[in-house]
Order: structure tokens, then C-alpha cells, then sequence
């Protein structure tokens, strides 16, 4: 059989979070399910996250007495959006506060694990929980789960075309010209465009084009599908990016080897909860000096941004991220003297941080990171080391404004490159998840989750993305097995 043949009754375009979370529930209501991957593995956007899902009644927060709910929930999200909150989905966002504890409990008896609540202000109460031990596990239980469920899996097929029969949505046309019917619809979870030339293009601007995205697959898929058909994207505009990140390893880090085992990440939360951080901090480390953010307070303390060549090439406090996208590779390095150096091994002057997890300092990256990490006893032996002109290097540092100091070691941190991490672009859909076409009226037989389903809902703070993709994703998949 052709890897695109069949009849199923509820298609899913896409194997994350959201994905999969449609899938099961729609077996689970006793639709014959098919989920399309165009990737070899699952995962999507969900398998390259940091992990967190912000929830509240918990058992984590019961646990440690901590008096929560979605209301105040619900009331303490439009604190993240400022000025954007008047372009929120009211209606999606308290359909995520109110159904995320119950998202939560079911990713627990999946045998998902999780660390925390961990506090993040304007939140009132700690809600940020972290999966143990990391991503993969999401996608891991998940997987596991849909498949002995009996929902059918094909990886390497990519939706091209949504077929239309009688104005309702009725299957989906793949890659290989085969076709595969759904008698009661499909649920489009294929995540964000920030990997899409011609969509950021659209609604980010030309010069954000040339910013590629952390996960290289999210090209809109989804999005695409539908604006065929007369949908729109709500909120195109806003994302999170461009930003700096420094480079992924190049072998997988032993915090991303560890095996979703439940036993393991039950040991894990144990250690977390009672071990000494001093003991912790090795392991914690491994994962927080991954692929992660270089703060911005190293500029304004007067670190600087340099090419292959070494030249420094912006005004880094600015918007270094769009300026380093015109390089040469699009990738640039971060320089420090000793002092500047110095500041940065201790709080408050931080490296780079991941939520709820901890803070990795300049020491941090020599010793996790070696290969982003490189040091000399004067600036032409650091641009030796790096390939670059020693000339244009201590032009670049000496001539820097605001330079405060410039004495031994030199300590160049990189590379790092542009990227985009997630956009709030999702295709508009009404409180069922039917995606919404001309006049915003459903169009029928189709629905969408995720971040192709996202609405105008804003999901600023760590921690929401994730709940709204398996909140949104098992709501669609039960809806959609109801036709």
C-alpha cells in the first residue's frame, strides 16, 4: 500500500505535542485515527522545548500548599501581554486555564514527570512545572501511548493539499500524489512558520526572512493548508525572536541522552527535591548551557559582537539578532575581558538562563562547553584561535563605546546565531477549534491545535505554549471524532 492510501475517520497533519494529543483522544472517542508525520520521528517544536507547562491545581502545587486556580490563572496571563493583552483571545485563554489541570493530571498517567511548580512573576502563584528529564519524554509517552491505542502512525508523509467534497473537508492529498479520506475531518497540528521564507516574509517583514527558526522543519505547513481554502492567521506579526542563541552541541548532550524511563525521571524529581544544589549543579548545567540565549546584559556591560572576520558590525544592545542575519554564515561571537569576565561567573551578572532551572555563568560554559568557549592572554592570540583578523578584532574591541576596561584574559563566547524560537501566528478558530474561513464562518471537517490553531490567543511566559498544545490538541481530536 502507498505510504498515502486509506480511509480513516479523523486525519492529524503532525507529530508533536499537539499532534499527538489529538490522536489519542480522538481514539479514545472511537474514531479510527491516522496521524501524518513529514519528519522520520515524532516530535515537532515539542521535542526541541525547554519542557514546561504552566498549570495550577496540580498535585505538585498540592503538595507544597499552595491555594491556586484557573481563574486567577486566567487573570494573572494578560500581565505577560502589556500592551498587546486588547489583541488576546479572551475565550481560548480561559479554555486553557481552565483545562490545563486536567491536561496535566493526563500527561501524569502517562507516565510523564515533571519538577516544580517553580514561581515566574507577574504570576501570583508558582505554576511553571519542568519535565523530567527532559522534551523527548513528552513525545516518548505519548508515542508510546497512540500506538497502543491503535492510532495509526506514517512518518515521512507530508500533507500537500486539503480535499474538498461537498464544501466540508474529507481528506488530505500527500507528497506522493496519494490521497487518504477522512470521513469526519481533519485536525491540522503541523506548529509555527518560523522557518517559512515567504510567511515571515509576510508577516514579520522582509528582513526577518532571513532569520531561520530553532526547529528548521516549522515551515507553516498547516497554516498553508488552510489559507487555501480561505482561512487566515491571526497575530502573524509577533513571535518570540529574532534572538541570539548560542549553537547546539554537536553531539547530544547527556541530559538529552537520558532515557524516558519513569523510574529515572521519579528518580530525578527525588534528587531534585532533596538533594543539595551543589551536588545537583553538574547535572543541571549540562542542560542549561544546551542551546540557550546569551543575556543581553552582556552588551550593555560592554561585551561586544564580531563576525567570522571579527568585526564588530551593530549597536549590540539593539537589535543585534537581525543585524548578525546579514553576516557571513549568520553567525557571530561574543567577547569578553577579564573583567567583564569576571562580573559574569556570579549572580547577578548570568550568562544565560533557562526557567525555572538555574543560571550558567562564564565558568559554567568553560567547563559544559568547551566548544563554544575560548580563551587567550591578549586579543590577537583569541583572533588566532577563532580564524579571524587580529587587526579587525582589536579594532573592534578597542574602539567599542563605552569600553571600560580591556585587560587580560580574553574570553570569546560562540557561536551564536539569529534564530526565531516560536510565533503567536495560528490560523483563527472558534472556541470548538474549527478553523475559520470566509466570514469567519467553520469550515467544515477541519480543525486545528497547536500553534497552527493558536486563534489570537497570546501565550507570552514560559510554560503556555506546551499546555495550549495539549490542551487545544485533545480538545480537537474529540471534537473532530464527533464529525
Amino acid at each position: 500500500m502507498n505510504a498515502a492510501a486509506g480511509t480513516f475517520d479523523v486525519i492529524v497533519v503532525g507529530g508533536g505535542g499537539a499532534g499527538l494529543a489529538a490522536a489519542i483522544e480522538a481514539r479514545a472517542a472511537g474514531a479510527a485515527v491516522l496521524l501524518i508525520e513529514k519528519n522520520a520521528a515524532l516530535g515537532g517544536s515539542t521535542a526541541w522545548s525547554v519542557g514546561s507547562i504552566t498549570a495550577t491545581g496540580t498535585p505538585h502545587q498540592q503538595r507544597r500548599g499552595i491555594v491556586d486556580s484557573p481563574a486567577d490563572h486566567d487573570a494573572d496571563m494578560p500581565l505577560f501581554a502589556g500592551e498587546l493583552a486588547d489583541r488576546d483571545n479572551a475565550g481560548l485563554r480561559r479554555i486553557l486555564c481552565d483545562e490545563v489541570p486536567d491536561a496535566f493530571r493526563w500527561l501524569l498517567s502517562l507516565g510523564v514527570r515533571f519538577h516544580g511548580p517553580m514561581p515566574e512573576p507577574p504570576h501570583r502563584q508558582p505554576r511553571m512545572h519542568t519535565v523530567l528529564p527532559n522534551a523527548l519524554s513528552y513525545i516518548h509517552h505519548l508515542g508510546r501511548h497512540a500506538t497502543k491505542v491503535g492510532v495509526e502512525l506514517r512518518l515521512g508523509v507530508r500533507a500537500t493539499q486539503l480535499v474538498v467534497e461537498d464544501r466540508r473537508v474529507a481528506g488530505v492529498v500527500c507528497d506522493d500524489g496519494g490521497r487518504i479520506d477522512a470521513r469526519r475531518g481533519v485536525v491540522l497540528a503541523a506548529g509555527d512558520f518560523t522557518n517559512d521564507p515567504e510567511l515571515k516574509a509576510i508577516h514579520l517583514g522582509a528582513p526577518a526572512a532571513k532569520v531561520e527558526a530553532v526547529n528548521p522543519t516549522a515551515t507553516g505547513d498547516g497554516q498553508k493548508l488552510a489559507l487555501a481554502l480561505g482561512a487566515r492567521i491571526v497575530n502573524g506579526d509577533l513571535a518570540l525572536g529574532p534572538e541570539l542563541r548560542f549553537i547546539a552541541p554537536a553531539r547530544m548532550t547527556l541530559v538529552r541522552r537520558l532515557p524516558p524511563w519513569r523510574a529515572l525521571a521519579a528518580g530525578i524529581e527525588w534528587a531534585l527535591a532533596h538533594l543539595p544544589r551543589r551536588l545537583l549543579r553538574p547535572f543541571v548545567m549540562g542542560f542549561l548551557t544546551t542551546a540557550l540565549a546569551p543575556s543581553r546584559s552582556l552588551f550593555e556591560q560592554g561585551a561586544i559582537l564580531v563576525n567570522r572576520a571579527g568585526s564588530r558590525f551593530c549597536d549590540e544592545p539593539g537589535d543585534a539578532a537581525l543585524a548578525l542575519a546579514d553576516q557571513p554564515g549568520k553567525v557571530g561571537w561574543i567577547v569578553l575581558d577579564g573583567p567583564l569576565a569576571r562580573q559574569f561567573s556570579a549572580w547577578p551578572h548570568f550568562v544565560s538562563t533557562a526557567p525555572g532551572v538555574a543560571y550558567a555563568y562564564v565558568p559554567d560554559y568553560r567547563r559544559s562547553r568547551p566548544d563554544v568557549f575560548t580563551e587567550a592572554d591578549d586579543l590577537e592570540a583569541l583572533a588566532a584561535k577563532l580564524g579571524m583578523s587580529p587587526v579587525a578584532l582589536a579594532d573592534a574591541w578597542h574602539h567599542a563605546p563605552g569600553r571600560p576596561t580591556s585587560e587580560p584574559p580574553f574570553v570569546a563566547l560562540g557561536p551564536v546565531r539569529p534564530v526565531f524560537v516560536h510565533n503567536e501566528g495560528g490560523l483563527a478558530v472558534d472556541l470548538e477549534h474549527r478553523v475559520l474561513g470566509a466570514g469567519d464562518v467553520p469550515i467544515a471537517g477541519l480543525w486545528a491545535a497547536g500553534a497552527t490553531g493558536q486563534g489570537g490567543l497570546l501565550l507570552k511566559g514560559h510554560g503556555h505554549h506546551l499546555a495550549w498544545a495539549f490542551v487545544s490538541g485533545r480538545r480537537a481530536g474529540r471534537f473532530a471524532a464527533k464529525g
